[in-house]
Order: C-alpha cells, then sequence, then structure tokens
C-alpha cells in the first residue's frame, strides 16, 4: 500500500531556507550503487514523516532545496514544477533529482 506513499524529512534554517528529502517508502535505509556512485538513503536523512503523493506535493512547494530519490518522490518533484525531467539522473535503476531555488 507504500507505492503512492514517500518519507519527506523538512529542516527550517534559521536564513530561512526550508530544505527537504523525499524518497520512496521501499528504498528507505537502503545504499544504492552505480559503479563508482553511491546513495546512501539513510533513515537519519529521509527518515521523515510518511505521506501521500499528494500531501507531500503540495509540502514541497515551499521547499528552497529537495533531494528527491525514486519514482513516486521524483514524480512529486516534478508535479510541484520543482524538478525538470531532463534533470533526472539514475542511480542504480533509481531516479533522482536535486532542486535549488535560486534567489
Amino acid at each position: 500500500m507504500d507505492k503512492e506513499n514517500v518519507f519527506v524529512k523538512v529542516w527550517k534554517a534559521k536564513d530561512g531556507e526550508v530544505i527537504m528529502a523525499i524518497c520512496d517508502c521501499e528504498i528507505l535505509g537502503k545504499r544504492i550503487q552505480d559503479g563508482s556512485l553511491i546513495l546512501d538513503v539513510s533513515r537519519e536523512f529521509f527518515g521523515g514523516e510518511k505521506m501521500s503523493k499528494e500531501a507531500a506535493i503540495d509540502l514541497i512547494k515551499s521547499a528552497t532545496i529537495a533531494n528527491f530519490v525514486g519514482e513516486v518522490a521524483v514524480k512529486c518533484g516534478i508535479e510541484a514544477g520543482l524538478v525538470h525531467k531532463d534533470a533526472i539522473i539514475t542511480i542504480g535503476g533509481i531516479p533522482h533529482a536535486q532542486f535549488v531555488m535560486m534567489l
């Protein structure tokens, strides 16, 4: 039943930055390797609140920096208007994207 759910962790910095880490539920706690690239989807960094894709999309619209790992997570970034499809890379078959708002 987690197919459309993600974990979202939010940090609010003193300077106003809103940093978010979003990952698919089934990859939380896994280490993904593709050649020399390693992506550690750690519980410490990504293990925030579990929520629906729709709730995540609403929340991540307020991010100034975001890190997306997994199919559902990256789709959230696209649907929120933060990630362009050409900015997605794949590590070990898992989609990954990052977003930074430049002011």
